[in-house]
């Protein structure tokens, strides 16, 4: 297959915080749920990304503090590679949201899937998983 931009992966990364069994999720206007994420701008590290993109899209500013996976999906004819990180909530900002965000919630699981917006991917529910599974890595293994 050729090298093309089209068919490269396209790093991401996802926050994954957590308070009192209430996950930090995002509606976003297309309406789907997801975690705070986006992708990773030139010359960015993985945890700079995950910091300014949940401020971005949450007004939350937070602490990465573990590294809970590197997941791969393919969907709209795009291939993603998500670094998710395990973030500690820090402060509210109030800061404007990204434009592509409706709203940024604390909500369980249950509640995810009971909402009448479904995750953006498979990989929404998946970290929540894996987080609820107690994955962790350290930082560290992030070079």
């Amino acid at each position: 297959m050729a090298n093309s931009e089209f068919n490269r992966p396209r790093l991401t990364v996802a926050v994954i915080v957590e308070r009192e069994g209430r996950f930090l999720i995002v509606h976003e206007h297309d309406d789907v749920l997801n975690q705070p994420a986006g992708h990773v701008e030139f010359g960015e590290s993985l945890i700079d990304a995950a910091v300014r993109e949940c401020l971005e899209e949450s007004a939350w500013l937070v602490e990465p503090c573990a590294l809970l996976g590197v997941y791969a999906s393919a969907r709209a004819a795009a291939h993603y590679v998500r670094v998710a990180l395990i973030c500690e909530a820090i402060e509210d900002t109030s800061a404007a949201l990204d434009p592509d965000i409706v709203a940024a919630y604390w909500l369980t699981r249950d509640e995810i899937l009971a909402h009448r917006c479904s995750p953006r991917s498979e990989l929404t529910l998946r970290c929540i998983d894996d987080y609820l599974a107690g994955r962790r890595y350290p930082l560290a293994a992030i070079a």
